[in-house]
């Protein structure tokens, strides 16, 4: 038996965070999160989460927006970063916009983007992308 083995034999393997014996938000195999009493994850974590969130985000947007594959990479990076924000059923629900898109009316998407109730809540991250829908260009 490995020390890994031990470890995931005692602590379990969590993939979703949840409350350890002592009330701590704890992630993985005992990792604990609390900014006090745990060590959180490093920077070189926090990118390879990144990656492979980015390598996820990709392959949901291929399976649910087949048509999103002639993108150039600014504006499918519009839709990741929409999709890190909204999740992939909140993307969906962009109809208008998605139709835009899809149809290559970049600077109509970009204006449906800006007209909808969540730029007022994202503010400058939406004007950021709605700009880099328009120009192809990321920012």
């Amino acid at each position: 038996m490995t020390l890994s083995d031990q470890l995931i034999r005692d602590e379990g393997v969590r993939l979703f965070a949840y409350l350890d014996s002592r009330g701590y938000v704890t992630i993985g195999v005992g990792r604990c999160l609390d900014k006090n009493k745990g060590r959180g994850i490093t920077r070189n974590e926090a990118m390879v989460l990144l990656q492979n969130d980015i390598v996820w985000v990709k392959s949901e947007i291929a399976s649910h927006l087949p048509w999103a594959a002639h993108l150039d990479d600014a504006r499918m990076g519009v839709l990741c970063n929409m999709v890190f924000n909204l999740g992939m059923d909140g993307l969906l629900e962009f109809h208008d916009f998605l139709g835009h898109v899809q149809r290559g009316e970049y600077g109509d998407a970009a204006d449906a983007m800006l007209h909808s109730t969540w730029a007022g809540q994202v503010g400058d991250r939406a004007t950021r992308l709605s700009r880099q829908m328009t120009d192809g260009v990321m920012y």
